[in-house]
């Protein structure tokens, strides 16, 4: 017998009709004599619905009540899920976030997990009963209800999974698994089989939206293995165990005989540039531009300084350029606005018609030439790096957004990844 959680994102929960066939997909599991524990997002397109009532409210609402209306489409899913495992002959409770508790931080509308009580959850399992379990929500000081931020039913459920200690998570969505691309842009993009926590990670956090960034992070953290699949199958469908969705597990558990070069390439149109022009050469100067930023909890991507130049008679300056998420622009715009006089800038230019591509593989550990490979490509078609990051498994570059589609399909091929073999 395994413990299993099994995770339903908003497709998958659209209507009665769709929870009843999650409930269905459920009894399948426990009729193969697993315990599960089901974690829900709310119906596709709630959550927003809600969000837009508290900004109709006030256009500076309190986040402790932006908590209590939004985590409100989750619990009703819970509810009706569990009614309708019910109905097929199953005994099921609704577990809300306080009940069990999920202990958050106080950071209301992205609090963090830090505790999750397991023991009435593990006794109702003991005596046959399916967990339905609100993704998105805990409880923090106070008894205050808590959100986790946008997506953040994947983080929950994972975290259900290592406090239970499932043997797997199942994450079922509206797509069959990850691929080497989007297949929307490349037709020969493959499903893997198999994808390290590290490169997962790096896919999520450059653009690729199967799975939530943190949930990944905290997936590698506490070695839960999770595996993406898809909802939107037949009733007679192999269940999750031997579906053939993707499994996300350790670089260890992969080894090296599955191991490709580069495992994908991802594309992110959300970027926005910013570039301030005629900063002061000093010590300090750049630290001035990015405390502000950090203090308003805007994220900076690339970074890049340009070579220092005579500003006057006898002081130098410099262009610093970088990218932040495009939700994040008129935030950044005002901070760095209002922290001019201390920067020191002379300009502050923003462009949003810009696109990150990015080429994620743990082969780079080990293999040269991958950067090289990726600006010949690009170079080759015509198409301009306007910025540059690495890391140990990834290389993104930043570039015009008309590019886009162009360059991720010139990339699929140039790593042989759409080859016949490539998954």
């Amino acid at each position: 017998m395994a413990r299993i959680v099994m995770k339903f994102g908003g497709t998958s929960m659209a209507g009665t009709e769709r929870i009843r066939i999650v409930a269905a997909r459920v009894k399948r599991e426990v009729e193969a004599g697993n315990q599960v524990a089901v974690v829900v997002s709310a119906m596709a397109g709630e959550t927003d619905r809600l969000v837009n009532f508290c900004r109709e409210a006030s256009s500076l609402y309190d986040r402790r009540e932006y908590d209590v209306v939004v985590s409100a489409g989750e619990q009703i899913t819970s509810g009706l899920l569990a009614i309708a495992l019910q109905a097929v002959g199953l005994k099921a409770r609704s577990w809300m976030g306080w009940q069990l508790p999920i202990r958050t931080s106080d950071g209301h509308a992205s609090a963090r997990i830090g505790e999750i009580d397991t023991t009435g959850l593990l006794a109702s399992l003991e005596r046959g009963e399916v967990a339905v379990i609100p993704g998105f929500q805990g409880v923090a000081s106070g008894e205050r209800v808590t959100t986790l931020g946008r997506g953040g039913s994947d983080t929950s459920a994972v975290a259900m999974a290592a406090a239970m200690k499932a043997d797997r998570c199942d994450i079922y969505t509206d797509v069959d698994g990850v691929y080497t691309t989007d297949p929307r842009i490349v037709p020969r993009a493959r499903k893997l089989k198999r994808v390290t926590y590290e490169e997962m990670l790096e896919l999520a956090s450059v653009g690729a939206k199967v799975l939530q960034t943190r949930s990944v992070g905290l997936a590698m953290k506490e070695n839960v293995r999770v595996q993406v699949l898809s909802s939107f199958v037949d009733d007679d469908a192999p269940l999750g165990a031997a579906e053939p969705g993707t499994l996300i597990v350790s670089e260890e558990e992969l080894g090296t005989m599955e191991r490709q070069l580069i495992t994908g390439i991802a594309h992110d149109k959300n970027e926005a540039k910013i570039t301030l022009t005629n900063v002061p050469d000093k010590p300090g100067a750049v630290a001035a531009i990015f405390e502000p930023l950090a203090t308003a909890n805007i994220n900076v991507d690339m970074i890049i300084q340009n070579i220092a130049h005579l500003s006057g008679k006898s002081s130098a300056s410099t262009d610093v350029t970088f990218t932040v998420p495009g939700a994040d622009l008129a935030r950044s715009l005002d901070v760095l606005g209002n922290a001019q006089a201390e920067i020191g800038y002379q300009e502050l230019v923003h462009d949003t018609r810009v696109a990150k591509i990015s080429v994620v593989g743990v082969g780079m550990k080990s293999h040269a030439g991958v950067a090289s490979t990726m600006f010949k490509t690009l170079g080759e078609r015509g198409i301009n790096i306007l910025a540059i990051t690495t890391s140990e498994i990834k290389v993104s570059v930043l570039i015009e957004e008309d590019y886009t589609e162009l360059a991720v399909r010139v990339l699929h091929t140039a790593y042989g990844l759409d080859a016949e073999d490539a998954a």
